[in-house]
């Protein structure tokens, strides 16, 4: 089993940046491809961005590359998502996910592990 627990979420100024943390336990953290995904009110979740266990290898969505940066830190059991450049549409709860494979895959199927969320809303 995995724990992910996310913190970082708030509310920020479209132009804005924040950082949001997952703290992963329960399970080799280096062994885990990570993942960010989001949900924003009256749509589906979708895949934000991803890190693989091997060699670092990165996935964005189309929306937030050059904007987001996905990080790890195996040896404290963390990983990020650094957001620059926020605009409205970045406003949704935002979800770490983990797979205990070393592909990225954009499908929120095939994470078998999420955290509870965290709320990020960007003003206007």
């Amino acid at each position: 089993q995995v724990q992910l627990v996310e913190s970082g979420g708030g509310l920020v100024q479209a132009g804005g940046s924040l950082r949001l943390s997952c703290a992963a336990s329960g399970r080799t953290f280096s062994t885990l491809t990570m993942a960010w995904f989001r949900q924003a009110p009256g749509k589906e979740r979708e895949f934000v961005a991803g890190i693989s266990w091997v060699g670092g290898h990165t996935e964005y969505a189309n929306s937030v590359k050059g904007r987001f940066t996905i990080s790890r830190d195996n040896a404290k059991n963390m990983a990020y998502l650094q957001m620059n450049s926020l605009n409205p549409e970045g406003t949704a709860v935002y979800y770490c996910a983990a797979r205990q494979h070393l592909v990225v895959l954009t499908s929120a199927a095939d994470y078998a592990y999420w955290g509870q969320g965290t709320q990020v809303t960007v003003s206007s």
